[in-house]
C-alpha cells in the first residue's frame, strides 16, 4: 500500500506562514465573475491573465472537476424576551444522518451539531422562537439547547408548516455564513456571489470558493476545447477556517466533511488517469485523492461495511504495504461499490494533504490564495513544492485580491 516517504505531523505551522496586510483581503467580489486576475505557475514560472481567459491553458480533451456543493444560509438569529440576541451556526447534522442531504430534507424537526454567539444567555433546556412570512403563511421555527459538546452545541430545531424541509426553511430564516475574515455584515448580493453558478447539492457552510470565478461563457469556451466537465460533492464545513494553533501538525485535528461520488464520476476519473486532470478547488483535490484512499482500504478490506469506510487523517502516512496504482485503487472502489449495491460513496472525509503527501489523481490545480498558517496553504505546499512563498509574495507584490472573494491562481503539479 501507498506510503508517503515523510511524516506531516512533524511539521511546524510557522513555516507556513506570510504577512497578509488587512487591505490584501478581498472583502467584496469584483462585478464580473470571470474577471478576476489569474496567477498560473507552471514548471517555476509564473504569469499572469484573468479568469476569462482559463481555456487557454487547460489542454483541449481533458477533464476539469468541480465540486458542485451548495451553501445553505447556515446563520439563524434568535431574539430572547429580554432583547439579547442568540445566533446558531448550523454546523453539521449528528452521526444518527447517515448523510447530508438526508439531513437536510428532514420535515418539522431535526437535531444538529451547531457554534453558539451568546451561549452564555441561553440555559439548556430553554426554547427560542422565530416567527417569519413565508408566502401567505408563516413559519414559526423553535430551537432547543440540548446540551454542549466539547467545542460545539447540540440543537434541536423544529418548525410549522411541518411539511417543509430543513433546506427550506434555512433558505427562509438563515442568513448566508460569509467567513470570519470578510469583515462586513452580509448584503443581499451575497446570497448569488458566495455561491457558484453550478452549486445545486445543499450542505455547505462555506463556497468552494475557486468555483466563484467560473461563467457560462468559460463553461462554453471549455466546450469548444472539448474538455469534459465532471462534479463531485463535498460538504465545506466551517473547520475549513479552523486556524492551526499547535506547534506542529500532530495537534491539530483536521475536520471530517460529507463526501458524495457517482460511480459515473469515478469510471470518468479512471478514463482521464493517462491525460490532464484538473481540479477545481480544494474541496475537489481531497475529494478526488479521498477516492483514492478509499479504493486502496477497499482492496485491503473488501469486507468493510460501508458505514466504516472512511478517509481518516493520517491515513496516507501510515498506511503499510506495497503501493497501489491510481487505476487499481479506482477499480477496487467500484467493485467494492457493485458488490455492495451501490451506486455512490457517500461517506466521510479527513484527509490531510500537507508536504510529503503523494498525489494519486490530479494534475492541476485551481484555487483562490489561502490564510496564513492554514491546511490549505499547507495544501498548496504539498502540490508545488516550496515555490509557494515565490508564489504568494508575487501575488502580494502585484496587488493580486486575497482569500474567498479575491483572486486566484492555476498551479501544475511539481
Amino acid at each position: 500500500m501507498a506510503v508517503c516517504p515523510m511524516h506531516p505531523k512533524d511539521l511546524s505551522v510557522h513555516d507556513f506562514t506570510y504577512e497578509l496586510p488587512e487591505q490584501k483581503i478581498a472583502r467584496y467580489p469584483l462585478p464580473e465573475r470571470d474577471s478576476s486576475r489569474l496567477l498560473i505557475y507552471k514548471e517555476g514560472a509564473i504569469q499572469e491573465d484573468i479568469y476569462r481567459n482559463i481555456p487557454q491553458y487547460v489542454a483541449a480533451g481533458s477533464l476539469l472537476l468541480f465540486n458542485n456543493t451548495r451553501v445553505v444560509a447556515a446563520r439563524l438569529l434568535f431574539q430572547k424576551p429580554t432583547g439579547a440576541v442568540v445566533e446558531i451556526f448550523c454546523l453539521e447534522p449528528p452521526p444518527q444522518y447517515a448523510d447530508m442531504t438526508t439531513a437536510m430534507t428532514q420535515k418539522g424537526q431535526v437535531t444538529w451539531i451547531c457554534l453558539i454567539g451568546g451561549a452564555s444567555k441561553w440555559k439548556p433546556g430553554q426554547i427560542l422562537e422565530k416567527r417569519m412570512a413565508w408566502n401567505d403563511d408563516e413559519i414559526v421555527l423553535q430551537a432547543r439547547y440540548l446540551g454542549k459538546e466539547k467545542d460545539s452545541f447540540s440543537i434541536e430545531l423544529s418548525w410549522t408548516p411541518a411539511s417543509l424541509t430543513f433546506a427550506e426553511v434555512l433558505q427562509v430564516a438563515g442568513n448566508i455564513p460569509l467567513p470570519p475574515y470578510i469583515k462586513r455584515t452580509v448584503e443581499q448580493t451575497d446570497s448569488e456571489r458566495y455561491q457558484t453558478i453550478y452549486a445545486n447539492a445543499e450542505g455547505s457552510v462555506a463556497a468552494p470558493t475557486a468555483g466563484l470565478h467560473f461563467t457560462d461563457a468559460v463553461f462554453k469556451a471549455f466546450d469548444q476545447k472539448q474538455v469534459h466537465l465532471e462534479y463531485v460533492t463535498l460538504h465545506v464545513g466551517a473547520g475549513t477556517f479552523k486556524p492551526v494553533k499547535s506547534e506542529t501538525m500532530s495537534g491539530h485535528p483536521m475536520h471530517a466533511e460529507f463526501i458524495d461520488v457517482s460511480i459515473d464520476t469515478i469510471n470518468c476519473l479512471l478514463n482521464y488517469l493517462d491525460k490532464q486532470i484538473t481540479v477545481v478547488g480544494t474541496t475537489s483535490l481531497r475529494t478526488v485523492e479521498s477516492l483514492y484512499w478509499l479504493g486502496v482500504k477497499a482492496t485491503r478490506q473488501p469486507d468493510c461495511p460501508p458505514e466504516e469506510l472512511v478517509v481518516h487523517q493520517w491515513d496516507p502516512y501510515e498506511l503499510n504495504g506495497d503501493p497501489v496504482p491510481a487505476k487499481t485503487a479506482l477499480e477496487n472502489l467500484l467493485n467494492y461499490l457493485q458488490q455492495h449495491q451501490l451506486d455512490r460513496i457517500i461517506t466521510k472525509t479527513s484527509l490531510l494533504i500537507a508536504p510529503g503527501y503523494t498525489f494519486r489523481i490530479p494534475n492541476a490545480l485551481v484555487t483562490n490564495f489561502h490564510q496564513p498558517q492554514s491546511t490549505l496553504l499547507l495544501l498548496v505546499a504539498a502540490f508545488i513544492g516550496a515555490d509557494w512563498r515565490k508564489l504568494y509574495t508575487y501575488a502580494l507584490e502585484n496587488d493580486f485580491r486575497f482569500l474567498s472573494y479575491g483572486d486566484g491562481c492555476l498551479l501544475f503539479r511539481h
